[in-house]
């Protein structure tokens, strides 16, 4: 099998990695604004980031996970065991499954906050509200239901995020088999000799 078929391609390594900056940069955003001090105009600029890359996050996981019914990802190292291959799986299902969970209850949460804030994001298209939610007659203890679901979400993903860059981290520096390049683009130039 050629190093070529075993690499996934340059759209699902587009789409891992922008969304992998972007989790990044939510995850620390939310952190900050979570556990920082920091004045009203700033958090609200942080919060309007937040969202702005959490509804970003939202579509490209669409779309990333269109493409990928649609196209086989290449196959895991023969060297693999079962369980190992299962574990994979499994932290594939459940992240796929957070970067749906935590935009999702993030929208649902500024949908019924009491503040109700419009959300444009990055500062330029507006971005509505889920319908039902804002019309609650008293938002309070659903903005709070979905506070600590998107709270709660978030610590379970850096969870997720930690064992998989682990387990990355144990396949190209341990094992030394090719799960890490399958999703790095190759810098090698063929060179072509004159004839």
């Amino acid at each position: 099998m050629s190093l070529a078929t075993q690499r996934y391609g340059a759209v699902a390594m587009i789409l891992h990695w922008i969304m992998a900056l972007g989790i990044l940069a939510l995850l620390a955003i939310g952190l900050i604004m979570v556990h920082g001090s920091l004045d009203p105009g700033t958090m609200f600029r942080l919060f309007q980031l937040h969202k702005s890359i959490g509804i970003t996050i939202l579509l490209a996981a669409l779309l990333r996970l269109i493409w990928r019914l649609l196209h086989r990802p290449p196959v895991l190292p023969a060297s693999m065991a079962q369980h190992e291959i299962r574990l994979a799986k499994l932290g594939h299902f459940l992240l796929y499954g957070e970067m749906f969970f935590l935009p999702l209850t993030g929208w649902a949460l500024v949908s019924s906050s009491v503040f109700a804030i419009p959300t444009v994001l990055f500062g330029l298209i507006s971005w509505p509200d889920l319908p039902y939610l804002p019309h609650l007659a008293d938002k309070r203890p659903v903005e709070a239901v979905f506070t600590t679901l998107h709270a709660y979400g978030a610590y379970f993903l850096m969870a997720v995020l930690a064992l998989h860059i682990l387990a990355v981290l144990r396949h190209h520096f341990i094992l030394r088999d090719a799960v890490l390049m399958r999703m790095l683009p190759s810098w090698r130039r063929t060179r072509h000799k004159d004839l």
